[in-house]
């Protein structure tokens, strides 16, 4: 176990970048027997969407995050509620008290996410992420896998959630300088050619709140035009 956890403290130290992050703790969960993993950050704003990495499948994460299903998710509604780490699934706390909550977890059964182990992240009392490693198994059998690891995966999450903070944050400066996730948005938008009326319509925002963002980092990148902006955007190697 020793060995195992220092070889997922050592990749995360090395990592470059959210993937790299991923990668490792996709590693350390699969050699603990736990199928997968999502670490899940809470919106800072009301009908922005939450930042998602997990060893889910893709179509049902996209989904999950179209359809804001973080909203009324019983168990990122139990991660807000308490600080402590708990078991979910079917047939496990928390129930799904709601229509709509049972019906997400019977759609997430059919991606094969039938159970899980999540560890709520808090700061200040407040709940800002969780990390769920959850299986496609009969809960009596991950909950035998999880109660042999139970000491180990909260600081695992803890620690996770602190290099990909770190990471996040690094993500959003360019040249040391500091922009909002807005700003960044809109100077990747810019840097792919679009209007600030196109880019309004993507982001469901006027184009004048595109232009106030976009002026914003120009100011904040000591830049005289928005193209002087973008280009230090693109040239920082940001543009996706």
């Amino acid at each position: 176990m020793r060995h195992v956890f220092q070889a997922f403290v050592d990749q995360l130290i090395e990592s470059t970048d959210l993937d790299d992050l991923r990668l490792g703790m996709a590693e350390t969960a699969a050699a603990l027997d736990l199928s997968c993993f999502a670490y899940l950050v809470l919106p800072s704003r009301p009908g922005a969407p939450p930042l998602l990495i997990s060893t889910y499948p893709s179509s049902w994460t996209s989904h999950y995050v179209e359809q804001q299903y973080h909203r009324f998710d019983p168990v990122i509604i139990q991660s807000v509620r308490r600080d402590k780490a708990f078991e979910w699934g079917l047939g496990l706390g928390p129930e799904a008290h709601s229509e709509p909550a049972r019906q997400l977890f019977e759609e997430a059964a059919r991606f094969g996410i039938r159970c899980g182990f999540t560890v709520p992240i808090h700061e200040s009392g407040v709940a800002i992420a969780a990390v769920t490693f959850a299986a496609n198994e009969r809960a009596a059998a991950f909950g035998r896998s999880v109660r042999r690891h139970a000491r180990i995966l909260p600081f695992m999450a803890t620690v996770f959630h602190a290099h990909a903070e770190r990471k996040l944050r690094a993500r959003d400066q360019i040249d040391g300088v500091s922009l909002s996730r807005r700003e960044i948005e809109c100077l990747n938008w810019a840097a792919q050619g679009k209007s600030s009326w196109e880019i309004g319509r993507i982001m469901g925002i006027s184009h004048h709140t595109v232009a106030y963002h976009l002026d914003n980092a120009r100011t904040k990148l000591g830049v005289r035009s928005r193209i002087q902006a973008v280009a230090r955007f693109v040239a920082a190697g940001r543009k996706t």
